[in-house]
């Protein structure tokens, strides 16, 4: 039996049977036999499909939201920012279909040169907790317009979300098989993922990205998309203190620090801008409202996801303060809540060498440097690479990052969480496998197929004449 839990309250969201191997082998025999059919519709007919599912996600809204909210801690505004992303996303994903995995025709003296795209089959979609209906229906909604079927499993901490999601696509009335949900931890997950599958597509930690490298190095036929954290820096280097202080809060501490986006490392100068600037995120991040996610009045963020993903931040952390980080703001627990709660951190690592990981927490380590040469090198020093900002009003400092640091997300005074599904989201390193999400997510969901075209086999010989031997 499966449950998931509020984790700001400890009272029961949802509860349900997993799928074992029989239900996983017969999930993916109906999505294969499913798929001819699907595939084979106009794409007319697959846009009319997610129009309906956009429907259902509109009449459900508040609902939805509220789900969200329950089952991660999200508070309500998240939550509702959440829906609103799926809702956007299926306009965005249409018209990415058209331009990126659309049809195109090329007159040619012979005929014509046309390219066309064609889906890869079934789909595996494994969702994470920390935006679980977002990020899961951003790979789930462009492989069904490609003309994939999909066995879509939730996160294990999330799958009341999950389940709300499958009534909609239910309510779109898409044929049996084409979508279909099933529970389930890790069993699960790995009974999908051994199974006759065309693609995986994962949005989740390093750790298990690089385990999936591991066992699909021998499937070359399987599509492995790939959306993973980063232990992301920001830079911020100039300008006014106050608005500096307020893109460096909301970079490390939105969601909990649960963004695979957020900055996990602030590089300053080591000079009194520097100085002023820790002092201000310091006592910034002092007055963050943390509650339960329908308190009023609303709070900035909500607890971790679980008081086991707490305690393990709480470890990572007294590791680095082992390390010999220094305190500036210490990662606690709040009296009188539920041990999801913490505080958000921030710790100086200036001159001491700390491990290249993710802490999925709000924890934020502060690096003082002498000049910008070093404020580049720090923000490099990572095997990952997915999101980086600097805070500046210097254009050719701007010039100069944007050049040589190495992230996919690249942003400037603005924060480190800042992306649109309009635009590819992906890193480079651990961060991903060089198939960015969002509006190129419609590239790992289809594959191109060049084709020559006559209408008739005239001409051909003439090709071949004078080069034939009497």
């Amino acid at each position: 039996m499966l449950q998931s839990f509020d984790p700001a309250t400890g009272d029961l969201v949802w509860e349900g049977e997993t799928a074992g191997q029989d239900a996983v082998t017969a999930a993916l025999l109906r999505a294969r036999k499913a798929f001819p059919g699907w595939a084979a519709l106009p794409v007319e007919a697959r846009v009319e499909a997610v129009l309906r599912f956009k429907a259902a996600l509109e009449s459900r809204k508040d609902a939805l939201a509220e789900t969200i909210s329950r089952e991660t801690g999200k508070p309500r505004w998240e939550g509702l920012a959440e829906v609103g992303s799926m809702i956007g996303k299926v306009g965005i994903s249409i018209t990415a279909q058209a331009e990126r995995a659309g049809e195109k025709h090329t007159e040619m003296p012979f005929g014509q040169a046309v390219l066309r795209h064609r889906p890869h089959g079934v789909m595996v979609v494994l969702g994470p907790f920390n935006f679980p209906g977002h990020l899961p229906n951003g790979h789930i909604v462009p492989a069904l317009l490609a003309g994939n079927t999909v066995v879509f499993k939730p996160s294990e901490m999330t799958p009341a979300t999950g389940a709300a999601m499958a009534e909609c696509w239910a309510e779109a009335g898409l044929p049996e098989g084409v979508f279909q949900i099933l529970q389930g931890a890790r069993e699960t997950g790995e009974a999908l993922v051994s199974g006759h599958i065309d693609g995986l597509l994962f949005t989740g930690s390093a750790g298990a990205g690089a385990h999936f490298r591991r066992i699909f190095a021998d499937r070359p036929d399987v599509i492995l998309a790939l959306e993973l954290g980063g232990n992301n820096p920001l830079i911020a280097w100039d300008g006014n203190v106050d608005e500096a202080a307020s893109i460096v809060v909301q970079s490390a501490f939105v969601t909990t620090g649960q963004r695979c986006s957020c900055a996990r490392r602030l590089i300053v100068p080591d000079n009194t801008f520097g100085t002023a600037l820790v002092a201000a995120v310091d006592d910034l991040a002092g007055k963050l409202a943390i509650g339960g996610w329908d308190e009023t009045p609303e709070p900035y963020f909500g607890p971790l996801i679980s008081d086991a993903a707490a305690a393990a931040a709480k470890d990572r952390v007294a590791g680095l303060v082992a390390h010999g980080a220094k305190v500036i703001r210490p990662f606690e627990g709040i009296h009188g809540r539920s041990g999801a709660f913490v505080t958000p951190a921030l710790l100086d690592v200036t001159g001491v060498g700390v491990p290249d990981e993710e802490i999925f927490a709000p924890v934020l380590q502060v690096r003082r440097v002498g000049d910008f040469d070093a404020a580049l090198a720090a923000a490099n020093h990572t095997r990952f690479g997915l999101s980086a900002g600097l805070v500046s009003g210097d254009d050719a400092l701007w010039q100069r990052f944007l050049r040589e640091c190495r992230a996919g997300v690249v942003n400037r005074n603005r924060p480190t969480t800042g992306a649109a599904g309009s635009m590819p989201f992906g890193g480079l390193g651990d961060s991903g496998n060089h198939r960015p999400s969002a509006y190129y997510a419609a590239d790992y969901c289809a594959y191109p197929v060049a084709s020559f075209e006559a209408g008739s086999a005239a001409g051909n010989s003439g090709a071949l004449t004078g080069k034939l031997r009497a």
